[in-house]
């Protein structure tokens, strides 16, 4: 008896710690928006000059995964790890199965061309690691992916692939 009792609290003890072990790239949500790529290391020598630097470079893919339903991005919001955020403050619709590039720098927001400006020349994304949350309009997670550089990036031209 008390070995049973010893092995089933062993076994109960694994789950929890593979249960609270997950890591942050692994959770799911309900919703149709997910990250579906990050370009977090633009090409070329990294420089936030507004008129001449290459933040418009590096963005985030972000795809309506939806069969059916279309997503207005207004109210939405887009964080990183040190708290760095972007709302999308206009209405953007994206249909079933359409996406849009959140760029850095600026420019001009267009449905036609599937983007949208920070209207910041800050780079967002750190070029080793970085985790990336989105989260409705309500406050609540719709999706949320790290990367690291040396893990996440296997052919290293600074692009993460999360969903296909």
């Amino acid at each position: 008896m008390r070995i049973r009792l010893v092995a089933a609290t062993a076994a109960a003890a694994g789950a929890l710690t593979a249960l609270t072990a997950a890591p942050a790239q692994a959770a799911e949500y309900n919703s149709a928006l997910k990250i579906g790529g990050v370009q977090y290391d633009a090409p070329g020598r990294d420089s936030n000059n507004c008129r001449t630097g290459n933040t418009d470079e590096e963005y985030l893919k972000i795809k309506n995964y939806s069969r059916s339903t279309t997503v207005n991005l207004k109210g939405y919001v887009v964080k990183d790890a040190a708290g760095n955020k972007f709302t999308f403050t206009a209405n953007h619709t994206l249909q079933p199965g359409d996406y849009v590039k959140l760029r850095g720098g600026n420019g001009t927001d267009s449905d036609r061309n599937n983007v949208v400006y920070r209207d910041n020349c800050n780079f967002m994304w750190n070029n080793d690691k970085d985790t990336i949350y989105v989260y409705k309009p309500s406050g609540s997670p719709a999706d949320v992916h790290s990367y690291t550089k040396s893990g996440s990036d296997k052919d290293g031209n600074g692009y993460v692939t999360f969903h296909g």
